[in-house]
């Protein structure tokens, strides 16, 4: 079908417009990455799936069709990996996200964070990570290698699947986002078992995790998140989905949950655009345990979120004195030291653990 049928079949108006099936979603996605559509005939389409609003086979047809384009990263299949999505960019609030994914780290879960950062006025994770000195522009072979030997990566989204970049991209083209977007988020590069998705668009939430069980995901955490990432908030209760043995169990996860105060909006206070060395400064400090009070307790909660995620503990409480062991003991302070270090050249990796066997 040529995708001008496809057009005709969702963009029909209110009641008559009807939804594409499995097979039908992944030939759209197809004829969009293969770049058989003109300029015109991709706007049309991807505003008149903004209206009708992707359904949850949609999604997942979509997001299953994307996915088979470009491979996995090359991870041992025993390394316990947490897929970590960050595509909403922040504009009132620092990244509390990227301290407490190293502080996960610290403890010995692999997070694969992977991410989009051109989204005007909404600074995203990658120029804090660049200015903590931790790479943000490894191609997918040294991203690999990178999360097996350090338990931590950035994996930039136009690094891994420069087709769908290229649809992220077009946000500031047409000034809103598109189906691509969501598809990012549940793109996975690590086809990790533990899934955690941050997003603020209230339609999509419990789409989301739906679309999660329908592509046989073992494992996430679906979070109505700060500011649209993965993060829960230290003012107030946070709604999550738990996706587990196919089952999906709504959650609230409030600080007192952890036997932690409430914050403040302060403590979760970002930094204006082209700030992101003060921020990067901030994190450091808190991995360094040098900051008490809200900012570190909203850190030790996402910390013991993808700890949670990664079957570290039975509960998130349970997990909140592991994350805060490895702030105190200094651990966290030595991932971030690790982090900063220069990427292994594969050829040397090889030969290092070669050696070490």
């Amino acid at each position: 079908m040529p995708i001008q049928d496809f057009i005709a079949k969702i963009a029909k108006g209110p009641k008559v417009s009807k939804d594409l099936t499995w097979d039908e979603s992944k030939q759209v996605m197809k004829l969009l990455i293969e770049g058989q559509a003109t300029q015109a005939q991709i706007g049309a389409f991807l505003m008149a799936m903004r209206f009708k609003m992707e359904s949850v086979s949609e999604l997942a047809a979509f997001t299953a069709a994307a996915r088979a384009y470009v491979s996995p990263l090359s991870i041992p299949k025993e390394l316990a990996v947490v897929d970590v999505p960050s595509y909403a960019g922040k504009s009132e609030t620092s990244h509390s996200l990227i301290a407490g994914a190293i502080v996960a780290a610290s403890v010995g879960v692999a997070i694969v964070m992977h991410g989009y950062d051109g989204i005007p006025g909404r600074p995203g994770a990658a120029g804090v990570l660049k200015a903590l000195g931790i790479p943000i522009d490894l191609d997918p072979k040294m991203a690999g290698g990178e999360v097996t030997t350090k338990k931590f990566v950035y994996l930039d989204i136009g690094m891994y699947h420069p087709p769908l970049y290229r649809f992220l991209e077009m946000r500031q083209e047409i000034g809103v986002r598109n189906l691509f977007h969501p598809v990012a988020r549940l793109l996975n590069p690590s086809r990790a078992a533990a899934q955690v998705v941050g997003l603020s668009h209230p339609p999509h939430f419990e789409k989301t995790a739906e679309v999660l069980r329908m592509l046989g995901c073992p494992r996430a955490l679906v979070i109505r998140g700060v500011e649209g990432d993965p993060e829960l908030s230290v003012t107030a209760a946070t709604r999550v989905l738990e996706l587990r043995d196919e089952r999906i169990t709504p959650l609230g996860i409030s600080p007192k949950d952890f036997g932690l105060a409430l914050g403040t909006s302060r403590d979760m206070a970002g930094f204006p655009p082209g700030q992101q060395g003060k921020e990067a400064e901030l994190l450091r400090r808190i991995l360094q345990n040098q900051v008490p009070g809200g900012p570190k307790d909203w850190v030790l909660m996402n910390a013991a979120l993808l700890l949670y995620a990664a079957g570290k503990g039975a509960s998130l409480p349970a997990c909140l004195p592991l994350a805060r062991a490895a702030l105190e003991n200094g651990a966290a302070a030595r991932k971030l030291d690790e982090l900063v270090q220069a990427p292994l050249a594969a050829g040397k990796r090889a030969n290092q653990e070669k050696g070490r066997r």
